[in-house]
């Protein structure tokens, strides 16, 4: 494996343990303010972040199949968990009437079919030169936000907003990570970042809603030319914490590298978990700033959890409609079996 993938892998990494820890810390922006102000930190670049690495990889779009392949690695796996989901939902809250939209996708499967969207848009916008399609991309995402309807549905409202950071993925090459590599811009990326932070703390009026990119303007803002002003705002907060994120992500090898990988197993089964933590006796135990460090350390036991071999081998059949995890993970467990049988019968 080259440095790059270690890269990418570090990054994934980092960013899917952000996601996990931005939803378990989400129960607790309302009564503690330390807590809101590092959840809106984390909104402003780690989805983005991920959208942009997604769009980095997108660069097959053109091979013999990929709709195919994306149709299956994306489609088929929210359908079936929009259905357990659906389930999931109906034991955890007792509702009386099992319901079933696929159309509104549940919480975090929203990813998956934008994702899908952003590989089809993507040929569309790619019959154009890059600095034009990406301010076309950047408008569409400002305009939808006058459209009352776009929300939910299909997750249409995040596929434009978020678009642009998959279009800017798709473009970038290695070289353009290298630049933001520098020590001179990792010193200014830390300084933005500092200069950021305060400005969260200072103005906590911000409705975290605005970060999600999932509502119209006048669900968020009862002046719509004032709700154009403040998505063209966060975009550039996108961009310069994104661009911040990525001068310091770690390119060697680390002990975390090879769950950079299995982000989509995180990003599917951790919700699981966090909804039955929500509402939850457990959920009173971290009430307070002091817990955030044990919710750091259950996030990243968590994140590792739904990681590892034994894991995504099981889940592998539900997401990626295969059993080669699970195959070699039996392989494995047959031969060590067999070499520990072999060591005892020697002694």
């Amino acid at each position: 494996m080259t440095k790059r993938d270690y890269y990418f892998d570090n990054a994934k990494f980092i960013l899917i343990f952000l996601v996990v820890f931005g939803h378990l810390i989400q129960s607790y922006i309302k009564s503690d303010t330390i807590i809101y102000n590092i959840y809106i930190l984390i909104y402003t670049f780690h989805m983005p972040a991920f959208i942009l690495v997604s769009g980095y990889f997108a660069k097959g779009i053109y091979e013999k199949g990929y709709i195919g392949k994306i149709t299956k690695k994306l489609i088929l796996p929210y359908i079936i968990f929009q259905l357990v989901y659906s389930i999931f939902y109906y034991f955890l809250f007792n509702k009386t009437n099992f319901e079933l939209d696929i159309l509104n996708p549940h919480w975090s499967l929203w990813f998956l079919i934008s994702l899908f969207c952003w590989n089809i848009l993507l040929i569309v916008f790619n019959k154009f030169k890059p600095t034009y399609a990406i301010l076309a991309a950047f408008g569409i995402g400002l305009a939808v936000g006058y459209v009352d309807w776009i929300s939910n549905f299909l997750s249409l409202s995040r596929t434009f907003v978020f678009f642009p950071f998959f279009l800017a993925g798709y473009y970038l090459n290695a070289k353009h990570f290298n630049i933001i590599r520098s020590y001179q811009t990792k010193l200014i990326a830390a300084a933005t970042i500092i200069i950021i932070s305060i400005g969260i703390m200072y103005f906590p009026e911000l409705n975290e809603k605005w970060l999600l990119g999932s509502k119209p303007y006048s669900q968020l803002e009862s002046v719509s030319a004032l709700g154009l002003t403040k998505r063209v705002l966060i975009y550039a907060i996108n961009l310069i914490m994104v661009g911040s994120f990525f001068s310091f992500v770690p390119r060697r090898k680390f002990f975390f590298t090879k769950w950079g990988k299995n982000t989509l197993y995180v990003y599917l089964l951790h919700g699981f978990i966090v909804r039955t933590f929500r509402g939850s006796s457990m959920e009173d135990y971290f009430n307070n700033t002091q817990t955030i460090f044990i919710m750091i350390i259950v996030t990243f036991g968590l994140t590792i959890l739904l990681s590892s071999k034994f894991i995504t081998a099981v889940a592998q059949p539900f997401i990626e409609l295969k059993l080669s995890k699970w195959k070699t993970t039996m392989a494995h467990f047959k031969e060590n079996t067999h070499t520990l049988k072999q060591k005892t019968q020697n002694e």
